[in-house]
């Protein structure tokens, strides 16, 4: 049995890879990073020719029709090199909400437009996780009131997938009466998030189905973001391995001592087997859909304790220079840190596996 990716999977990596290489340098992305739009349009019009848009839109809309496994091997890559693009809420939570929940009419109308790069739908289902005090959003009446914290891709959005606090889905377009959007500042200048403020505003209900299509979105978003620091973590221990053969130290290189050659064996030991549990996860996802949950949440929990001790230590074999913007590791450290606390921490992604397993009971 072969437990790898396809040939057209390696396919896939490999033309991301390339694309990414020649359109995303980190000087590019320290330019972005400094405006108040992080996104970059050379690198995103560069994802839209390789069709990744619709990569999760069904065939009969106008999508590839493909597999989580398959963002995620799109999403490893797109951390590689820290892209300043939209792709988690867009173009993987957004699809699968509309295709799996979403009336006729709405698939019709957005998952076209979602799958030709024509709109991107911003995804807010972070209070279904943990709620901070005066957080959540409720519906009463056709409308919402309350208000949604770290929206994902939240610039430029032309609408709004919101879970309110029974986890039913709701679609808000971005020109809606009564809605306050609020950028937010996270460590990730690469990302953007928002905060959604609703007063009574109107709304159009996904298919009601007790919160199971919010429960697959946090699936696949945790299984995304596991790939996403999983390309972090690959960039930081090159960097590392790199700068250990090249930084001089009384007068040998630095990679020549065993401390570092140990540090950077160390990395990699952990880092490595986190490739085939994220992989799991996402095939999971698609194949066994009883486990799919289960998985999405050692793949979260686990890569990101992983990759935070990566990040550090990458950080600690470049020595002082590790901590200036010359190298530029501060860009993976944080994007690291961002997947770490997205949709829940490993401390609560933890505990409620524990609950799934029978473990503990739930609060």
């Amino acid at each position: 049995m072969d437990f790898g990716l396809s040939q057209d999977q390696q396919m896939l990596r490999d033309a991301v890879a390339r694309c990414l290489a020649d359109t995303c340098p980190l000087d590019h992305v320290r330019e972005c990073a400094e405006l108040d739009n992080p996104y970059s349009d050379k690198v995103l019009g560069a994802v839209q020719d390789l069709g990744i848009p619709g990569m999760l839109v069904p065939e009969e809309h106008g999508g590839l029709g493909m597999t989580l496994l398959d963002a995620a091997i799109v999403a490893e890559q797109l951390a590689y090199v820290i892209a300043p693009v939209p792709f988690l809420a867009s173009h993987v939570l957004a699809p699968i909400a509309l295709s799996e929940a979403g009336s006729e009419e709405q698939k019709a109308q957005w998952l076209p437009k979602i799958a030709n790069g024509e709109a991107r739908i911003a995804v807010a289902i972070s209070e279904t996780v943990e709620a901070r005090d005066g957080a959540g959003v409720s519906f009463t009446g056709g409308k919402l009131s309350g208000t949604a914290l770290f929206c994902l891709d939240f610039e430029g959005a032309d609408a709004y997938i919101v879970a309110d606090v029974s986890g039913r889905l709701h679609l808000v377009t971005a020109d809606a009466l009564k809605l306050e959007t609020i950028r937010l500042t996270t460590i990730d200048r690469t990302r953007s998030v928002g905060e959604l403020r609703f007063e009574q505003t109107e709304a159009e209900p996904l298919v009601d189905d007790n919160g199971a299509t919010t429960a697959r979105l946090r699936d696949a978003g945790r299984v995304i973001l596991a790939a996403d620091s999983l390309g972090a973590g690959q960039a930081m221990i090159e960097k590392a391995v790199d700068y250990s053969g090249q930084r001089e130290q009384f007068g040998r290189l630095i990679g020549s001592f065993q401390a570092v050659k140990h540090m950077c064996a160390e990395m990699a030991a952990r880092h490595e087997p986190c490739r085939s549990l994220v992989w799991y996860a996402a095939h999971a996802f698609d194949s066994i859909p009883e486990d799919a949950s289960i998985f999405a949440c050692h793949a979260k929990s686990h890569t990101g304790e992983v990759h935070r001790f990566v990040a550090r230590t990458s950080t600690e074999v470049h020595g002082g220079m590790g901590f200036t913007d010359l190298m530029g590791l501060h860009y993976w450290f944080k994007r690291i840190g961002f997947d770490r606390q997205a949709l829940g921490g490993p401390e609560t992604v933890r505990a409620e596996v524990a609950v799934l397993q029978g473990w503990i009971k739930a609060p």
